[in-house]
Parts: C-alpha cells; sequence; structure tokens
C-alpha cells in the first residue's frame, strides 16, 4: 500500500477532462459498489486504486494508495465521494455489422444522465450493443459512468459515422418520431436498431432518412415530449416483451 503523491494526484485529476482520457486510454470508476463490481468481473481492466480505510481490496494486486478523505475529495468528480476512486483502461467494441440482437443507435444524446440511463435500461433488458454518432455525449465521461451504475462494463458502445453505418445494414431500422407509428398497434415488430435522438432536435434530418419504420409511443396527456431516457425504456420493453432473449438466471 503506497500513498498518493502529487504527481499521482494531479495524473488521476487529469482523467476529468475528456482530452486526457483520450490521451490516455483511460477512465474513472467511483463509489464502492461500482469499484467492487470492477474488481469482481473486470480486475485485469483496473489500473490502480485510491481508497480510504473504509474500502477492503486485499485481492487486488495492482497499484493501490491509501487516501485520507481529504485527498479522496481532490481526486475525485464526485461532490460526496464514497471511500474510493478506481483507474480503469479503457474497452474496445469491434465496429462491425449487428447480429440478431436488438441494437439501439444514438443520434447526438448530449445529456451525461441520459445516456447513462440508456446505458443501464440496455444492460437491464439484454441489449449488448450500442452505436452512437460521433456527436453523441462520451460513454466514458464520469456522469455517464456513474448513472450506468455498473452498465458501462456489459454493454458495448461504438462511435461511427451513423448515417453512413445506417445504410450498410439489412435489418430494420425503428426510429423514435412523434409522427411515427403507434409502436402498440403494430402486428410485428421484428428486432433490428432502434434510433433514438438529441434531446432538443430528436433525430437529425440525414439519419431520419435511413429509418424504414417510424414508430411513436402513443400520447394521451398534454405533455409536448418525453425525456430521451424514458421513452427508450418504454420502447426498448415492448421489443423485448415481443422478442424475449433468454433471462439470465
Amino acid at each position: 500500500m503506497s500513498e498518493l503523491s502529487k504527481n499521482k494526484i494531479k495524473w488521476i485529476r487529469s482523467l476529468h477532462q475528456k482530452k486526457h482520457r483520450d490521451e490516455l486510454g483511460l477512465f474513472l470508476v467511483e463509489g464502492e459498489k461500482m469499484v467492487q463490481e470492477a474488481l469482481d468481473y473486470f480486475d485485469t481492466y483496473v489500473v490502480c486504486i485510491a481508497h480510504t480505510s473504509e474500502f477492503s481490496c486485499s485481492t487486488f494486486t495492482g497499484e493501490k494508495y491509501s487516501v485520507s478523505t481529504k485527498e479522496l475529495e481532490q481526486i475525485s468528480t464526485q461532490k460526496n465521494p464514497n471511500k474510493v476512486v478506481a483507474v480503469l483502461r479503457q474497452f474496445t467494441a469491434p465496429n462491425d455489422s449487428i447480429d440478431s440482437s436488438l441494437v439501439l443507435a444514438i443520434d447526438g444524446v448530449q445529456d451525461p444522465g441520459n445516456f447513462g440511463t440508456i446505458l443501464r435500461i440496455a444492460d437491464w433488458f439484454g441489449i449488448s450493443r450500442i452505436v452512437c454518432s460521433k456527436n453523441t455525449v462520451e460513454n466514458y465521461n464520469p456522469k455517464v459512468v456513474q448513472a450506468s451504475m455498473g452498465a458501462i462494463f456489459r454493454v458495448q458502445t461504438t462511435y461511427v459515422d451513423l448515417v453512413e453505418w445506417l445504410t450498410q445494414q439489412t435489418v430494420p431500422i425503428y426510429g423514435a418520431l412523434l409522427e411515427g407509428e403507434n409502436i402498440y398497434e403494430q402486428s410485428e415488430l421484428p428486432a433490428g436498431i432502434l434510433i433514438l435522438g438529441n434531446e432538443g432536435n430528436g433525430i437529425s434530418p440525414e439519419i431520419i432518412a435511413q429509418i424504414t419504420h417510424p414508430i411513436s409511443i402513443p400520447r394521451f396527456g398534454l405533455s409536448e415530449s418525453l425525456n430521451v431516457s424514458v421513452a427508450t425504456g418504454i420502447l426498448v420493453s415492448e421489443f423485448i416483451r415481443r422478442n424475449p432473449p433468454i433471462p439470465v438466471k
């Protein structure tokens, strides 16, 4: 067990910024629950851990640093950090065609909380892959990681030229549009690609042109729109109800 040097503090703090995460291929995971999950199932990606005396990681053989609460606050991105901060290597995801499963395509979602929640929804429903436009918020943004509640470890996220990628696909391409057809009235919903758009502007026109099956959630009240992560949960739930995967036991 080592003490955290000023240089190491500076190095960890640099990962608060996207440019340094990109340069180093690293990202931060914070909090007792998520770091423990990383240690239990993804320990080969863990580079180092800085923790207070309240957190135990005796089985981890990599770099470990004992820190005070004040030092933890210095390296954390949270206002009230919880016992531990870990540095992990970024995962690589294949940039290839999809399989027979439902894949989410994200077009320009900007809010980290929304995107982290979408990751969590995908994980809950057994969706293993999300394909994003290059202007979508970074999946290793600390707020995305935190909101994903561990889904970041299990759902592959790829950033591509979304128009080009969609033109290469041969499966149904669904798009969540206000003027789309009622999802509950569809006689069939074969698995394919489900596109979700930006919080304020929705799906961009060039992506709309690639949609083969525009769908919508019926509205019964007066609200003009749904939060993108809420809409994702509703739509994915209906797709999975129609095409149930084998549940994890």
